[in-house]
């Protein structure tokens, strides 16, 4: 099993770090992430300039590659030929943060995971349903060890290249958690504000804020899911079509002259 390894919070994230031990213990992990944080940058494929690779390590010492491009990217140059030997899985995480409801359509984490199901590989992507405030650290090892869990399963069933998995993890002991709950994407709750300033030079600059979201707790959800310290795996897929909606557009009967 070769399994890529990447996030969207940059090479150096903790998140990412505490995967490396207990991935190894499942098969080879090539590292390949961001110098920097994307965090909210979505399905990012750089395509009007060049993209520069360099190898970097982690705080352990474990080698790494790093690109000044996106998450999606480094996913798109391992699987385009940069790795040469071919790559089986590709994760994407640990995000400090949980990605549900509406979060999957900014989530680079997520589109990482969806970069590698576009080229025929299964991604899952895992997120960490971490406290608003926090002031230590935050401790990623239970995740860890709860994705080395998963991951083990999934490799073990028949390999679907289709398949795109969004898993978020709650937060703390593993004795806390209830199990897993399959789980379809909530309804998010976003509190965006705009706040609008002045610089020192008199002109206009904005900050996109607000509170935290929330979400809604509807039963079989993914926030219903974490609400009750449940892991949440929720199965995507790239088609983005509404199908329910298909026959009522066709009733239109729409014409262009």
């Amino acid at each position: 099993m070769h399994i890529l390894l990447t996030n969207d919070d940059g090479v150096h994230a903790p998140g990412l770090l505490a995967l490396v031990e207990p991935l190894n213990t499942i098969g080879e992990v090539t590292i390949f992430a961001p110098s920097k944080n994307w965090s909210a940058s979505g399905h990012v494929k750089t395509m009007h300039r060049p993209l520069r690779v360099w190898p970097t390590q982690l705080a352990d010492g474990t080698p790494a590659l790093t690109t000044d491009g996106a998450p999606s990217d480094c996913v798109a140059l391992a699987l385009l030929g940069m790795i040469e030997e071919p790559i089986d899985l590709v994760i994407s995480g640990i995000n400090p943060n949980a990605n549900i409801g509406h979060d999957l359509t900014y989530s680079s984490t997520v589109m990482a995971a969806l970069e590698a199901v576009i080229a025929g590989i299964p991604g899952v992507a895992f997120s960490l349903d971490s406290p608003q405030n926090h002031n230590e650290p935050l401790d990623f090892s239970p995740a860890a060890q709860v994705a080395r869990t998963l991951v083990l399963q999934l490799i073990q069933r028949e390999s679907n290249p289709s398949l795109l998995l969004n898993i978020n993890i709650p937060y703390g002991p593993l004795e806390k958690m209830r199990g897993v709950r399959i789980t379809r994407q909530g309804t998010r709750i976003y509190r965006d504000a705009l706040e609008q300033r002045v610089d020192p030079h008199g002109e206009k600059y904005y900050w996109i804020g607000g509170e935290a979201p929330t979400g809604v707790a509807e039963p079989g959800t993914d926030f219903w899911a974490l609400s009750e310290d449940f892991v949440s795996i929720t199965p995507l897929r790239n088609d983005l079509t509404a199908h329910d909606q298909m026959r009522s557009l066709e009733s239109w009967k729409i014409i262009i002259n």
